[in-house]
């Protein structure tokens, strides 16, 4: 992603916007520039919010006006559950369906049985019709990146607190989502029940490609 393109009127290059900023506000930001344009907000309006953002930034305020639990989330229609951490929404203001893959955390593949199926059934049996999405980031594949809430419950944590997800240390963080998972060793719940490679998806995949 070279760069932020809202209609035909607004371009900014992530570089530019990265050189005012660290990479945690840089991402907030474009998650709410992202939010703001799939509300229909108008282009002025989204202008001067990103100036605004600019020029009165500090590690102080910014954190708190942009934190993942702001409203710039989405409330979705949950569509359906592929596996343990990957999901389809329907969200307002966006006719294309939007799959998301759960940040921080990374649950065995459908064809690592009984452990894909149990991780994929443990998120069925949390998430409810509608989930709460905030954005974090897309991937390779054009997945968004994010974490689900349903209610004030954090799905992504959840599962991995219930052992049936490891910390995707590569590509997460925020240091809570590792306290969780050392509880669920300590109390070997789920995939921490037995060794193998359902406690390293990414290796498993690794070994699938090498193979």
């Amino acid at each position: 992603m070279e760069h932020v393109i809202i209609g035909e009127r607004i371009y900014y290059t992530t570089e530019s916007l990265k050189t005012h900023m660290n990479k945690q506000q840089f991402k907030a930001l474009f998650a709410m520039i992202n939010h703001l344009h799939k509300q229909k907000y108008p282009v002025l309006l989204i202008i001067v919010v990103v100036i605004l953002s600019l020029l009165l930034m500090s590690d102080d305020w910014f954190p708190q006006i942009f934190s993942p639990a702001s409203e710039f989330s989405e409330e979705c229609q949950v569509l359906k559950i592929y596996d343990g951490d990957t999901m389809t929404l329907q969200c307002p203001g966006d006719s294309q369906k939007t799959k998301v893959r759960l940040y921080c955390i990374d649950t065995p593949e459908m064809r690592q049985k009984p452990w894909g199926t149990f991780a994929r059934d443990h998120l069925r049996a949390i998430t409810g019709e509608t989930v709460r999405l905030v954005e974090v980031d897309q991937d390779r594949y054009g997945r968004i990146v994010g974490e689900v809430y349903n209610g004030e419950v954090n799905l992504n944590m959840a599962q991995v607190e219930a052992g049936q997800a490891a910390v995707y240390h590569a590509y997460c963080q925020k240091s809570d989502y590792q306290t969780a998972e050392d509880q669920a060793k300590q109390a070997k719940r789920g995939i921490w029940s037995q060794p193998g490679f359902h406690q390293a998806p990414w290796e498993w995949r690794k070994e699938q490609r090498s193979g």
